[in-house]
């Protein structure tokens, strides 16, 4: 099987808790499918660089998927469907990154860059 990694942007009025929604819509989608998802990272709300459909904010949650391609295509379809996901990609990887993303690595030194500055 082949590794994935699918990123997606769900609209800025959604709560957390609808979000993490579909997130495991999205997991459910893929296990139903014969593949599995290994991890699952929400970044949070962020400002878009420019705004889509109206909106200037998103929700980033981004999935490493071990799967074959046909269920990476059937993701893709459901997540087109989805009015509240506005973008997302899905690009194929050699291996998936050990530890946090690069996102979750960027909080944790803005916060501590933060608490140096407060010092």
């Amino acid at each position: 099987m082949a590794l994935y990694e699918h990123v997606f942007l769900a609209r800025q009025d959604l709560a957390q808790a609808q979000v993490d929604g579909l997130a495991e819509e999205a997991t459910k989608i893929i296990e139903a499918n014969d593949g599995k998802v290994t991890r699952t990272e929400t970044w949070g709300l962020k400002s878009l660089a420019y705004p889509i459909q109206k909106n200037r904010k998103a929700h980033y949650v981004m999935l490493h998927v071990d799967a074959p391609g046909t269920v990476v295509e059937e993701l893709e379809r459901q997540t087109r469907i989805n009015e509240d996901v506005i973008r997302y990609m899905t690009i194929r990887v050699d291996e998936h990154e050990e530890g946090p993303s690069i996102m979750m690595r960027k909080n944790e030194r803005d916060s501590k860059r933060r608490s140096r500055d407060d010092d």
